[in-house]
């Protein structure tokens, strides 16, 4: 087992975007419980309402912020105050994010706009706005949630697998610019997981949603295999805050934290088994499952 850092002290102050539901609102409420100042932040204060009454239950205290990770005036004002409050920002952990499923063709430049603003330009906007805090401090930790959509792609989770792999590549050539500095940068990955986030609001295109839709048996199959994934799913909200505890507290934090044993068989065998073999057997069998066994012309 790998050591926890010797210097860290529990009073070190914590930032979690996207806190209001989901593995936010359990990782801020799991850090608290472990004892760090956590400063839970959310785009929307009147969503704050069901966070305040699980940190009550358990008998935790957590400040909460208001912090739009698209808007650069509230993450500075938000990052500059929890500093003027403990003295800087021990870790960020940049879980703010949302969620798109269709097809490619359906989904509009708006659509994929605003992916991208979260996903990916948020987590880079916290990360720059905490950097030079902690590179004055000579220690800190970045924590990105990514997903294992990160890893590997799905039909109708084009452009949200294409914001979670660039959040992967960012995370991964940061990590390497700031260690040297005494920073660290994680990735967790989780696989599919039921949360509020993805049984209240999927996040379908609206035009995916269209029965007019070339693509929309397809997108509906894909949709019925998802929910079925998700109901079957054995991680929860708890698991992937374990896996962020560890990020924050591990001697060494590992760069990646992949959450869920059929994530890791899957990336497990794409890792070893021949790229062609194993795209014929696994997407070929998505496909056919999506598809019906639909060939183009």
């Amino acid at each position: 087992m790998k050591k926890r850092v010797d210097s860290l002290t529990m009073t070190d102050s914590v930032l979690v975007t996207g806190a209001s539901v989901g593995f936010g609102k359990e990782i801020a409420l799991l850090l608290a419980e472990r004892g760090f100042t956590v400063y839970a932040t959310m785009r929307h204060l009147d969503r704050r309402g069901p966070l305040e009454e699980e940190a009550a239950r358990r008998g935790v205290s957590v400040r909460i912020r208001r912090l739009d990770v698209t808007d650069r005036p509230s993450i500075e004002e938000t990052v500059q105050s929890i500093v003027d409050e403990t003295g800087g920002v021990y870790a960020a952990v940049n879980n703010a994010g949302l969620f798109l499923r269709g097809f490619f063709e359906d989904l509009t430049d708006e659509e994929i706009r605003r992916v991208f603003e979260t996903n990916l330009f948020g987590a880079m906007a916290v990360t720059r706005a905490v950097l030079p805090h902690m590179r004055a401090a000579g220690r800190g930790r970045i924590v990105v949630i990514s997903s294992v959509a990160g890893r590997i792609g799905s039909p109708s989770g084009s452009i949200y697998s294409a914001s979670r792999f660039a959040q992967e590549g960012f995370a991964e050539a940061l990590r390497q610019e700031v260690e040297p500095l005494g920073i660290y940068v994680s990735l967790v990955e989780p696989g599919i997981t039921k949360t509020e986030s993805w049984t209240i609001d999927k996040g379908a295109g609206v035009r995916a949603r269209d029965p007019n839709s070339p693509y929309y048996p397809w997108f509906k199959r894909a949709e019925e295999l998802f929910d079925q994934a998700m109901r079957s799913s054995p991680i929860t909200t708890r698991d992937v805050a374990e896996a962020v505890y560890r990020a924050i507290t591990d001697r060494r934090p590992r760069w990646r934290y992949m959450v869920g044993w059929r994530a890791r068989i899957v990336i497990g065998l794409r890792r070893y088994v021949p790229e062609e073999l194993f795209n014929r057997l696994y997407f070929g069998e998505v496909m056919r499952r999506v598809t019906g066994g639909a060939r183009g012309t």
